[in-house]
């Protein structure tokens, strides 16, 4: 077993077909299956079901993926580290909660680009579940999440508590408990996101059941929809504080026990952390 091998069988393991390993790889597809069967013959084992629409992984085969991943990013990582000469540059992929990037992160990146104007940094915005799998799969360097994490793969630094707020259209009464608004259609970002989890924790502890939810992918159409008077949602105060002033929102306040949540910082425990990363997080706080 050897690099080139692993390489191969990571190839067919993702693609799903010998063919199509050996039309990315450009071998000739009988090399392709004599490798594997030389991988099968030294491991002693069965990696790959063979059937009509190509090749599926073996529980065997798939822990093996697991070990050749693993051997790769270490690989990568080994690279990394020889040619990092401790002077910011190259990319950088930060992960972060749209709300997040829109209020807290634009000073921080602005500054952070001027310092080290040879990092090529990329901001990639998602739910909080979605980019903690991101960190997790080497897919980001780092991302600003709602926390507390409890992770033993991940570090965690503190960026800042965020008070969360009922968002409505401006003509909105008062509202003194959530079934005042029950009846209203709840705005709301998609499945992952750590404020649309805070939202229905309070609704099953309340016992009400919407009367409509509504997935939105941006955060300016939450608002926009919310001060059109399509619905509610809930969002950190900091986030709409302008949009409140401006006449445009009406803003309630919720119980502590729902209204607080800490956004943090995660990156990985057991990943080189490169110059350009330790620079951004001695950054953030400061």
């Amino acid at each position: 077993m050897d690099l080139h091998t692993l390489e191969i069988f990571q190839a067919v393991a993702k693609l799903g077909s010998i063919s199509q390993a050996a039309r990315k790889l450009q071998y000739a597809q009988s090399n392709i299956t004599m490798k594997i069967q030389q991988l099968e013959s030294d491991l002693q084992t069965t990696l790959f079901y063979r059937h009509n629409r190509g090749t599926a992984l073996t529980a065997k085969g798939s822990i093996l993926l697991t070990y050749t991943e693993k051997i790769f990013d270490l690989i990568e990582e080994t690279k990394n580290v020889m040619s990092d000469d401790q002077t910011p540059k190259g990319p950088l992929m930060i992960g972060s909660m749209e709300t997040t990037a829109a209020v807290r992160l634009p000073n921080l990146l602005a500054k952070y680009h001027k310092d080290f104007p040879d990092v090529d940094l990329t901001l990639k915005t998602g739910s909080t579940e979605q980019n903690i799998q991101g960190v997790l799969q080497y897919e980001l360097d780092g991302a600003f999440v709602a926390g507390p994490i409890d992770h033993p793969e991940l570090n965690e630094k503190d960026l800042i508590d965020e008070e969360l707020v009922i968002i409505t259209d401006t003509i909105h009464p008062p509202i003194s408990s959530f079934k005042d608004i029950q009846t209203r259609t709840l705005l709301v970002f998609h499945a992952g996101c750590s404020y649309r989890e805070k939202l229905e924790q309070w609704l099953q502890q309340e016992k009400v059941i919407p009367n409509k939810i509504m997935e939105f992918g941006t955060l300016d159409a939450i608002i926009g929809c919310v001060a059109a008077g399509l619905g509610i949602s809930m969002l950190p105060q900091s986030v709409v504080s302008k949009h409140v002033q401006d006449g445009i929102l009406r803003k309630h306040s919720i119980p502590n026990s729902y209204g607080k949540v800490k956004t943090v910082f995660i990156y990985r425990k057991d990943k080189y952390v490169p110059t350009s990363l330790i620079k951004f997080i001695n950054m953030i706080g400061d």
